[in-house]
């Protein structure tokens, strides 16, 4: 696998969503089919190993990453989502934000007790979105192999949240 810079493919979007934030927009690098490529390759040869059963992923972004991966892993895909968006019976698990709380959601029947689990998403920043999401997964009995990012924003230290799993991230800032 020919090694791509990626970091050169995301675009800095000041003043998104408001004043002050450099938004990391991966847009660019979804519409490069070689760098897209190259990352999805990158994170399934991290993983390969682990005889994943499950890629889990937030919406919306994680979904791209998580179901390209899900394919190429030769895993199930489960989708985690936020209130009224899935259709079935679901657990939950609420989040701090900046200011308030979220919750996400996840079919109750999506994980079967100790399946082997790949928790994806597009950023790491403060961990609260993934740490609920791990929440889920323990709830239904899946054993986390690995948690796997595009991107990782080391200044807000969200790793520190997430320091008993694997991570994996492909770009730094």
């Amino acid at each position: 696998m020919k090694k791509i810079n990626l970091k050169s493919h995301i675009r800095d979007i000041p003043d998104f969503p408001k004043p002050g934030i450099i938004f990391k927009d991966i847009t660019t690098l979804l519409g490069h089919k070689q760098a897209f490529k190259n990352a999805i390759d990158s994170m399934a040869a991290k993983f390969k190993s682990k005889k994943i059963d499950k890629v889990v992923a937030v919406e919306a972004r994680g979904f791209i990453f998580g179901g390209a991966l899900a394919h190429k892993l030769g895993a199930g895909f489960v989708p985690v989502r936020k209130k009224g968006k899935l259709p079935w019976r679901t657990n939950f698990a609420t989040y701090e934000l900046e200011y308030g709380t979220d919750t996400l959601f996840m079919h109750t029947d999506a994980i079967k007790e100790g399946e082997r689990v790949l928790i994806v998403d597009d950023l790491l920043a403060t961990g609260g979105t993934v740490k609920a999401t791990i929440d889920l997964i323990k709830q239904q009995g899946g054993k986390i192999c690995g948690i796997a990012f595009l991107i990782e924003l080391e200044f807000l230290k969200g790793k520190e949240k997430l320091k008993n799993y694997p991570i994996y991230s492909l770009i730094k800032y």
